[in-house]
């Protein structure tokens, strides 16, 4: 826990403000006091501490001079770090407030409290620092690290999860933080809706890290279908996770089998650039695949008018469709949209959600970024094809 340098600054002016102002505060106390508030403005909070403890020395201590001490010793104390002497002065200081200021104090103790591990103690004055009517962001961070040690992560998730469905209700973003807390405790827990808040934290704050937790855990979700498991890849590859040699290796392959060579060989090129092909001992392997994608790539160029005429004579909707990819993929991209859409017109496919999804991603690829993320907005189904769209909305479009 980090102490609270406002209140601490805070309870510097109240204490020299004393010292001014306050009747019967005699040179020998105030004198000192005054030295330790500029000390403790200059950063040198042991010597203000010093200074305090000058002033304490003094015979004969009034009331009025114990309470400008004790301010002063809590403020040097906490920024000394010596957080024993600071709960000290302040647990002598609160009896002497009210309102505001009584709530502050509190504040102070129960962070006091957690920085020496007494969190018994710090929820003891998180309690009073709330009824007394502060709610202030240290305030909620005091909860959320006193339910977080206490283990209590049945409580993190509700806490965490009533402040994003609030956000969410009132239409804006949830708190990073908040979201963070929700997976942790769903994590720990054993909650399959940890994926869903790993989704909204990769949908909302876009971080590679969210990414690779989102990604490697996408194809175990429920009802995920298998046939999209080259889209997971496509998907790292985007978003900066897809690093290994295998990985590249069997993207490559996966991409000549389905008939796109040429996205083959950019996922292939981009692995012998960054070094995860091309290298190793099995280098010689790895430049094999990358003939053969070469050369299955001229082919499907040589046949692709043949081929295209072919399925556009069908009138079959998936010939369409796949052809519409092909042609996407070797950078076609007005022929490639035109036939995926005349392919949605024939109907009857066999998976109608994917091929609105292959629309959506030709228009992305082709720089028509309003279009394409207005199509895979409209994608369904609960077998992945809906969640390969969304997640495409909040990816750079220019992925391999």
């Amino acid at each position: 826990m980090k102490t609270m340098r406002s209140l601490t600054l805070a309870l510097v002016a109240v204490a020299m403000f004393g010292i001014a102002s306050a009747q019967g505060v005699r040179p020998e106390v105030g004198r000192p006091l005054q030295q330790a508030g500029e000390l403790l403005k200059a950063g040198k909070a042991r010597d203000a501490l010093a200074k305090v403890r000058e002033a304490e020395a003094a015979s004969g201590i009034t009331a009025n001079e114990r309470l400008t001490i004790d301010r002063m010793k809590a403020a040097a104390a906490q920024r000394a770090g010596d957080f024993n002497t600071a709960i000290q002065a302040l647990e002598a200081i609160h009896p002497r407030t009210s309102g505001a200021e009584s709530g502050q104090i509190a504040e102070q103790l129960a962070s006091a409290y957690a920085q020496v591990r007494n969190n018994g103690k710090a929820t003891e004055w998180m309690n009073k620092a709330i009824a007394a009517g502060n709610n202030s962001p240290t305030i909620r961070q005091l909860q959320q690290y006193l339910m977080s040690a206490s283990g209590d992560y049945a409580a993190i998730a509700r806490d965490a999860g009533a402040a994003v469905s609030a956000a969410e209700q009132a239409g804006r973003r949830p708190a990073e933080d908040d979201l963070l807390r929700l997976a942790d405790a769903q994590q720990r827990l054993g909650q399959a809706t940890y994926v869903n808040t790993i989704e909204k934290l990769v949908l909302n704050y876009p971080k590679k890290d969210y990414w690779s937790a989102y990604l490697a855990r996408l194809p175990r979700k429920s009802g995920f279908s298998p046939r999209y498991e080259l889209d997971v890849l496509r998907l790292r590859l985007a978003a900066g996770t897809l690093a290994s040699t295998n990985e590249f290796m069997e993207m490559s392959q996966l991409l000549v089998q389905i008939g796109l060579p040429a996205e083959a060989l950019r996922v292939a090129e981009y692995g012998f650039k960054s070094g995860a092909l091309g290298t190793g001992p099995e280098a010689a392997r790895h430049q094999r695949l990358r003939d053969l994608i070469v050369k299955r790539d001229a082919e499907v160029r040589a046949g692709l008018a043949a081929n295209t005429a072919e399925a556009v004579a069908q009138g079959d909707g998936d010939a369409l469709v796949r052809m519409g990819m092909v042609h996407v993929s070797i950078g076609q991209f007005d022929e490639g949209i035109k036939l995926i859409e005349q392919g949605i017109a024939k109907g009857k496919l066999r998976h109608a959600e994917e091929a609105k999804l292959r629309l959506g991603l030709a228009k992305l690829q082709a720089g028509k970024r309003a279009a394409a993320v207005q199509t895979l907005r409209s994608v369904k189904g609960n077998d992945g094809t809906a969640d390969i769209a969304r997640l495409w909305t909040v990816l750079n479009p220019n992925g391999a």
